[in-house]
């Protein structure tokens, strides 16, 4: 890994956590309850939340499926049988997701990463979940006794 991580440091979450906090000049629990509070008032901040309780937990998987692997090995004899093996594969699949989960983590923390800047960018801005409808999403209000369009009734609208 690059950034100052390096694949010996078994402390990936302490090391991104670390960032996180200095780039909001806060700790983890208050930027969590500053996010969980305004959602909406920093999109990066709530985005670098979310990914870092991902981040967790996805190291909390690891080290469960290590301590499984470990307590297997100690009952092996000299060769490693299948339900050991599956154990092995179990850590490297968790291995891969909270890597893939760091990286995720470091990209919303760097802010000249690729795809933060030009045509990329303004086109993950578009994805951003809005805060509410792009439309109204009720029918306007029609006198008593005037018929629905004809438009309507076809796309399932009040019945004749």
């Amino acid at each position: 890994m690059s950034d100052g991580i390096s694949e010996d440091v078994e402390d990936v979450v302490g090391v991104l956590t670390e960032r996180i906090e200095a780039r909001f000049a806060m700790g983890m629990d208050q930027l969590k309850a500053a996010v969980t509070a305004k959602p909406t008032a920093n999109p990066d901040a709530t985005d670098v939340v979310k990914w870092h309780g991902l981040l967790v937990q996805a190291q909390s998987v690891l080290e469960r499926a290590e301590d499984d692997l470990l307590a297997a090995l100690e009952t092996q004899p000299s060769e490693v049988d299948d339900p050991t093996m599956g154990l092995a594969q179990r850590v490297n699949a968790a291995v891969t997701t909270r890597d893939g989960r760091a990286m995720v983590v470091r990209w919303l923390l760097d802010p000249d990463a690729p795809g933060k800047r030009g045509p990329a960018a303004e086109r993950l801005a578009r994805l951003r979940p809005r805060t509410g409808p792009a439309v109204s999403a009720t029918a306007p209000h029609r006198p008593v006794g005037t018929p629905a369009p004809a438009s309507a009734v076809r796309a399932g609208g009040p019945a004749r």
